[in-house]
């Protein structure tokens, strides 16, 4: 490995050493580092950096020299660092410096241990389905970015009401969701905005898609595993003029008669997986699978 990026969220450092070590393991190792400019700018006010680092501030500025990209946060900022990459293939690699972090595997303490064994080859690397979006008549926000690596999510605005969201799968009709949204959830997002409304966790590898309705009000709705090769129409009514679509992070506003046309994207986003970690391991730290709790008591 000889050229990286190095992205993190460009509002606030929470993780000096971590970035600190980070750098450095990568210097040892004679590797080009760009970092991101913001993201620089940001280091260089607080006096992190020892030396002047090589940026970049677009996908334009990346391509396929770059071996990996390495993030410093959370999932938030893994799903921010996606849309730097794109379709480029380049693998990433996220050190969670934030809370719960499903995408951002690496632990603050195994920074050094999980990068040595990424230069020596010990790693795998897991392709990861992303959802692309269309809309009748077109949303000019979604003219560049009309994807997603966790979900899509229909959700009602400014309004108590429930929205009606009428879902067609492979152009025939599934059902009306009477509820405050609906979530179409990769493999990768089954542990996000989904699991939170009762949606279950799938594994990355699966060839799947979940359709998770948020708060419905007919209790017989149940989340749905379908296959990612269906294409999906949503259509939706509202007492309101218009309803909220959000690719993960990226939200905006259109109008009540917009027809969504959702299907699996052509490309994929390619994570790295250090030996010293799997999806099942971080599902038991997260999820605190195993744990005895029983005779804990909050003091």
């Amino acid at each position: 490995m000889k050229k990286v990026a190095v992205y993190g969220q460009s509002y606030s450092i929470s993780a000096e050493k971590e970035i600190q070590l980070l750098l450095s393991v990568l210097e040892e190792n004679n590797i080009v580092c760009f970092i991101e400019k913001k993201f620089n700018n940001l280091l260089v006010e607080g006096a992190i950096l020892n030396k002047k680092y090589p940026t970049f501030s677009h996908f334009d500025d990346l391509n396929d020299s770059f071996e990996a990209m390495f993030t410093l946060g959370g999932d938030g900022t893994i799903l921010r660092a996606v849309t730097y990459i794109r379709d480029l293939g380049i693998p990433m690699l996220g050190i969670n410096t934030g809370r719960l972090g499903f995408l951002a595997t690496i632990n603050k303490n195994t920074i050094k241990k999980s990068v040595e064994l990424i230069l020596n080859g010990e790693y795998s690397i897991q392709e990861r389905t992303l959802l692309s979006v269309k809309t009748a008549p077109k949303t000019a926000e979604f003219a560049e970015l009309n994807f997603a690596l966790n979900e899509v999510t229909i959700a009602r605005k400014n309004t108590t009401s429930m929205i009606g969201v009428s879902t067609h799968l492979n152009n025939e009709y599934l059902t009306n969701y009477w509820a405050d949204g609906l979530i179409i959830a990769t493999p990768t997002g089954s542990t996000g905005y989904s699991l939170s409304c009762n949606g279950p966790v799938i594994s990355p590898d699966s060839k799947n898609l979940i359709i998770t309705p948020i708060a419905p009000h007919n209790l017989n709705a149940r989340p749905m595993v379908i296959s990612d090769e269906t294409t999906i129409q949503l259509e939706v009514d509202s007492r309101e003029k218009d309803f909220l679509i959000s690719l993960d992070s990226r939200i905006t506003t259109v109008a009540e008669n917009t027809k969504v046309f959702i299907e699996k994207a052509p490309f994929t986003i390619k994570s790295i997986i250090p030996n010293n970690q799997s999806f099942l391991k971080t599902l038991r730290s997260k999820l605190l699978w195993g744990e005895d709790t029983r005779n804990e008591t909050n003091l």
